[in-house]
């Protein structure tokens, strides 16, 4: 099975799940945002032989272009989001039947958490827990069967230590769900 990750943000994700795994990614893409935006992770570099950049709002052709990378079938391919903030087109994942995302927002109990930002929208509703979730990619946002997810509490936190819980508990996720299903025994 080969291993697509994608990332939006800095990538840091990928990188301590890699770590943790003891196994990159084959193929890491990342979509080219201003650089006022975020701030990619030193190591996200080192982590795997090939970095594909896509425009900052790709379409299927720049989709398809960068995951022709990859030798094999589509049905032999994993593909993983971590903060990847864009849609995959339809096309894509009905051709690529391997498509997980992680949200961090415990959408099995608060849909409101759906979508941008689910951190800042638990933290301003007062939420007593959250959590994230791990749930296959569908044509809606975030509607995709879950397939696993964890509820931590956050009462009390600040918005940097709920940023921090959540973020920690993503990873914990990730390697626990890549582990069962996808790398166990490698």
């Amino acid at each position: 099975m080969r291993w697509v990750a994608f990332f939006s943000q800095t990538g840091s994700e990928i990188v301590e799940i890699s770590r943790r795994l003891n196994r990159t990614p084959d193929l890491i893409v990342t979509n080219n945002r201003p650089a006022y935006l975020r701030k990619i992770h030193p190591e996200i570099l080192k982590l795997s032989p090939a970095l594909a950049i896509t425009p900052n709002k790709p379409d299927v052709i720049d989709y398809l272009q960068r995951l022709r990378h990859m030798s094999g079938e589509p049905n032999q391919t994993l593909i993983t989001l971590h903060g990847w903030l864009r849609i995959v087109p339809e096309e894509i994942i009905e051709m690529y039947p391997h498509i997980y995302n992680g949200h961090p927002g415990l959408i099995t109990r608060y849909p409101e958490l759906k979508g941008k930002d689910p951190q800042k929208k638990a933290w301003d509703l007062g939420l007593n827990t959250s959590g994230s979730v791990i749930h296959k990619v569908t044509a809606g946002v975030d509607e995709g069967p879950i397939v696993d997810f964890k509820e931590i509490p956050i009462r009390n936190l600040s918005l940097d230590q709920l940023f921090d819980n959540l973020h920690k508990t993503s990873i914990d996720l990730w390697v626990n769900f890549l582990k069962r299903n996808w790398f166990s025994g490698k």
